[in-house]
């Protein structure tokens, strides 16, 4: 008599194997702990404990676990205002640079002195003296020199012989010093001594271009820098701009034109020497702004800082005021001040309580991670992708907290829906969750920055179990920018008692859509960045198995070209595993497409697959011994493996094909070895078991477990003379229990309620395959 017992209150019946049965159910409900201990005792555990601190230790460090978080922000509402917590001062950054500023414009510029063709000047003089004694009129002299001593013919004059009045005094006054002709060569070289003398200051202070003060705009009472320019130490002196315009020093007030009493020879010729002077002189200062800008540096660096001085219980915030970049320097001064008074010993408690918080949450994840997600565990790649995009996605959002970006939603938000489209949502939830405190507390934030970066990445988890579109993804960043909205102003109005003052909050409001505008984004960040996001976790989303599932595909083309009968099996084993992977909350797209290939192995040698073979036709295997046929069929699988990777399928779908027979026995062929063996022991010894197994691995995750099932009863029961309901239940039952007996389910999480639904929907699918049709009369020809 059949007996039944129930689990998770799913019948499931088994004739004759309650005893089986209840091992059974024991053993899919063994602690996942302990199996992925198992798994692990066969690999380095302590690698990924090296892994796992390694992480662990860069966290702490990115988000700087020995100092406190300065938890102040530009436009932050200071409700109760602050105080100062100790004596301390702080460098005034306007003061000090207004007083940098002041010290800039007393330096005086420098000018670079170039003497040497000043001493030429009394060479040009004493040649032109004897170009006037060697003539007897004005006429007759040269026009340069004529220009020279300002006695050219003016501009305007009716003829250019003609000669004014004063031309004619000053020339008298010329022929006079100088003596009637050029043989009074004394007289000439007098004059020229003396005014060498007169003009010896002008070597020592040079000439500066007037054009040059107007352009620098400086005045004849400020102080320039000189230096000579082939002087042995370049030694810089101040003189007055006065003193460098010749214009100035001629002026009867100015330093040469005090002079004049003291030479004799010349002071009978000042008018004239004074417009020679003026008319002769060559410019020798040049302004140079490198050593200009080096005497600037220098003044600078030895001007103090103008420090502002606060004692402890000053209000450094008024109440009810938002702090404003002023503000802030004076904040951010008191905390370096805290700071830098704080010992070791306390740095050293504060990184390991840091620590501690840190081993808290990671092993929050890692205790559902071994419970529930044993593939990230076991393997070391997958793990270490991991824990890199959770650590660069910390440091990356305190980094993005500062002003004026406050845009730490974005990384924690991209994560969080990467880490549920790449693995599941309950995953992504507890990343966010983690990484939204480890930032709020790392940061300075506040109850109410965490509830809004929290709600912000419930919005963003919860609608992404199935992404079908990339538009889908922009409308999640949409949906989350409204929660993100909606949020702050919610938060907002909780810690208000008057509604009107949010309303006039401009600075609320801002940083609202501000916080919006960056949730968009990471929704658009997320859909652009799906190829890289499948690549570096090694999964492949919906839109990318909407993409193969096209049967236009090159191997699914080959495979209905070499191998009809597998393609048709392929094709039935897709229909009814999407709705049995549906049926228990399992990626149903994703066993559908892995269907489509699992079986791709087989084109390459079509003949040896019963489904391939023609009516009629007879089975290659007769002329090979178990052993070969065994390897044969065995083989589609590692051709299959091949022939996807040369094609790139992605790693989930290889893992399909890899993994849709487990370690599954070929009874046929055992069973016709071991009858081949007989009775001799020597022979029976030969046939091993294991031989005639799949090499796997097993299937590991409900997805592959539902296909191993489909796949084998897809086949089975075409092998139904009647199908009946009632043969199709029993067959879909016996072969779902014998994979369960035979432990393929075991890696894969697969629960027994969730396999009795399984067996359902497998039922249900293959009797709609199967169901009876009437008879309908044969149409008689007319």
């Amino acid at each position: 008599m059949s007996q039944s017992f129930e689990f998770d209150g799913m019948p499931i019946f088994q004739p004759r194997r309650t005893r089986s049965a209840k091992a059974a159910s024991l053993k899919a409900n063994s602690s996942l702990v302990t199996r992925v201990s198992c798994q692990l005792s066969n690999t380095d555990v302590l690698l990924r404990i090296c892994v796992c601190t390694l992480f662990l230790g860069l966290l702490a460090l990115s988000i700087g676990s020995w100092r406190m978080p300065f938890p102040f922000h530009q436009g932050d509402l200071v409700k109760n205002g602050i105080l100062a917590k100790i004596d301390f001062e702080r460098v005034n950054e306007d003061k000090t640079n207004l007083a940098l500023l002041a010290v800039e414009d007393r330096v005086p510029p420098v000018f670079v002195l170039d003497a040497e063709p000043l001493w030429n000047l009394r060479y040009i003089l004493r040649s032109q003296l004897f170009e006037v004694a060697e003539v007897q009129s004005l006429k007759e002299l040269g026009a340069e020199t004529r220009a020279k001593f300002g006695l050219s013919t003016p501009v305007g004059a009716e003829t250019p012989a003609s000669i004014s009045p004063e031309q004619e005094r000053d020339w008298k006054l010329l022929k006079d010093a100088i003596g009637p002709d050029k043989t009074d060569e004394q007289r000439i070289d007098e004059v020229v001594l003396e005014f060498d003398q007169f003009t010896s200051s002008l070597r020592e202070f040079g000439v500066l271009d007037p054009a040059e003060t107007t352009r620098r705009d400086l005045q004849p009472d400020q102080h320039i820098t000189i230096v000579d320019r082939d002087g042995p130490t370049q030694e810089l002196r101040q003189i007055l701009i006065g003193d460098a315009l010749l214009a100035e020093t001629l002026k009867p007030s100015g330093r040469l034109g005090r002079m004049w009493k003291s030479y004799p020879a010349i002071v009978k010729l000042q008018p004239v020497l004074e417009r020679w002077l003026l008319n002769s002189t060559p410019v020798t200062l040049q302004y140079d702004e490198l050593l200009t800008r080096q005497a600037v540096d220098d003044a600078r660096l030895t001007t103090e800082p103008i420090s502002d001085s606060y004692k402890r219980g000053s209000v450094l915030v008024a109440p009810g005021s938002r702090l404003t970049e002023e503000n802030l320097n004076v904040l951010r001064a008191q905390y370096d001040a805290i700071e830098r008074s704080i010992p070791f010993g306390e740095r050293i408690v504060r990184i390991v309580t840091v620590v501690a918080l840190l081993l808290v949450l990671g092993s929050m994840i890692g205790y559902h991670l071994v419970r529930n997600e044993p593939r990230l565990v076991t393997s070391i790649g997958r793990l270490t992708v991991l824990l890199s995009v959770v650590t660069a996605t910390i440091a990356l959002a305190q980094w993005l907290s500062v002003d004026p970006w406050r845009a730490e939603v974005i990384p924690i938000l991209c994560t969080a829906m990467v880490l549920s489209i790449a693995y599941n949502q309950v995953l992504g939830a507890l990343a966010g969750f983690t990484m939204c405190l480890v930032v709020t507390l790392s940061t300075g934030g506040s109850v109410d920055q965490f509830v809004i970066l929290m709600a912000s990445v419930s919005a963003a988890v919860v609608p992404l179990q199935q992404v079908a579109s990339r538009s889908k993804l922009v409308l999640v960043g949409f949906g989350t920018a409204v929660t993100f909205f909606v949020v702050t102003w919610g938060v907002s109005a909780i810690g208000t008692q008057q509604f009107s003052t949010l309303w006039a909050d401009q600075q609320l409001l801002y940083s609202a859509l501000r916080g919006a505008g960056w949730c968009l984004a990471a929704g658009y960040l997320v859909a652009g960045s799906l190829p890289f996001v499948e690549q570096t976790f090694g999964v492949v989303t919906d839109i990318s198995l909407l993409e193969l599932s096209d049967i236009s595909h090159p191997l699914l083309q080959e495979l209905v070209r070499r191998a009809p009968g597998t393609y048709n099996h392929s094709i039935g084993v897709a229909t009814i595993s999407e709705t049995a992977a549906d049926a228990i909350g399992a990626n149903g797209l994703l066993c559908r497409v892995g269907a489509y290939f699992h079986d791709i192995g087989k084109m390459l040698k079509p003949q040896y697959f019963v489904e391939n073979m023609l009516p009629g036709q007879g089975s290659r295997h007769e002329h090979l011994a178990p052993a070969m046929s065994t390897l044969i069929i065995i083989g589609h699988v590692k051709d299959g493996v091949d022939l996807a990777q040369q094609h790139g399928l992605p790693g989930p779908l290889i893992d399909f094909i890899e993994q849709h027979h487990g370690t599954t026995l070929v009874e046929y062929f055992y069973h016709a070895a071991t009858k081949a063996a007989g009775a001799d022991p020597d022979l029976r010894a030969a046939v091993e078991e294991a031989a005639f197994r799949y090499p796997g691995p097993k299937p590991q995750s409900k997805e592959a477990a539902v296909m191993m099932i489909a796949d084998a009863v897809e086949g089975a029961s075409r092998t139904l003379s009647d199908p009946t309901p009632r043969r199709i239940e029993t067959l879909v039952h016996e072969i779902a229990i014998k994979r369960l007996l035979d432990g393929q389910f075991d890696e894969s999480s697969l629960t027994l309620s969730e396999l009795a639904i399984v067996e359902d929907s497998l039922t249900k699918s293959l009797i709609g395959i199967y169901h009876g049709r009437i008879k309908y009369p044969e149409q008689k020809t007319a």
